[in-house]
């Protein structure tokens, strides 16, 4: 097996690597468009991604896209995979997922994440610390589900939304594309695209 390197390497990053730690692979490189000052596991800094000597380097390696924001991963993702194929999925040893679960790849899964049966996960998609995706919920590509989330059952998310730390989203709602769904927020009826919502139950902003 490949040693993986980390495409970014800040905050997210770190989670990743301690998600990657947890089943014994080995992340032994990052890459930035500047070394950093900061390099808390001792990674070797192999340069940006976006340089063609770069990319070579990279085909010595699995790779993970550990960016937090979800219009950069989509991007960056995007750009590498016809080049480098396709990035791993970071499984914490203690996320609790169904059998039944599909997914695609590029995924993160972090500590305590519990996953219903008949969910379907797109690629590149972030579910964070103990956020719950209860039955049948779809959760298209490029979606990052905060900290402490719960998706109640039959839930659909669509392309780059982002549902903030404890939120709780009835069962059978249909979020659309590039919403922004704010911490705690209650959301009990379906939103539209491009919409901001907060507050209990969820009010447009």
């Amino acid at each position: 097996m490949k040693n993986i390197a980390l495409i970014g390497y800040s905050g997210h990053a770190y989670v990743a690597f301690e998600i990657f730690f947890s089943q014994g692979q080995i992340v032994s490189a990052y890459t930035e468009k500047v070394e950093k000052n900061e390099n808390p596991y001792a990674l070797k800094w192999l340069g940006d991604e976006a340089d063609e000597a770069v990319i070579e380097l990279l085909k010595n390696y699995s790779y993970f896209v550990s960016i937090g924001d979800n219009i950069l991963r989509k991007r960056i993702s995007e750009k590498l995979i016809p080049l480098l194929g396709m990035p791993e999925n970071a499984l914490h040893k203690t996320a609790i997922i169904s059998r039944s679960m599909n997914s695609g790849t590029g995924n993160m899964f972090a500590p305590r994440v519990v996953i219903n049966p008949l969910v379907k996960i797109g690629n590149g998609v972030i579910c964070n610390t103990a956020c719950v995706i209860e039955h049948e919920c779809v959760i298209n590509d490029y979606v990052h589900i905060a900290p402490g989330a719960i998706l109640c059952g039959n839930v659909s998310v669509g392309e780059g939304s982002f549902i903030g730390a404890g939120a709780v989203v009835k069962q059978g709602v249909t979020i659309g594309k590039n919403v922004i769904v704010g911490a705690g927020t209650v959301v009990i009826k379906d939103i539209d695209d491009n919409t901001k919502v907060i507050g209990n139950p969820q009010r447009i902003i």
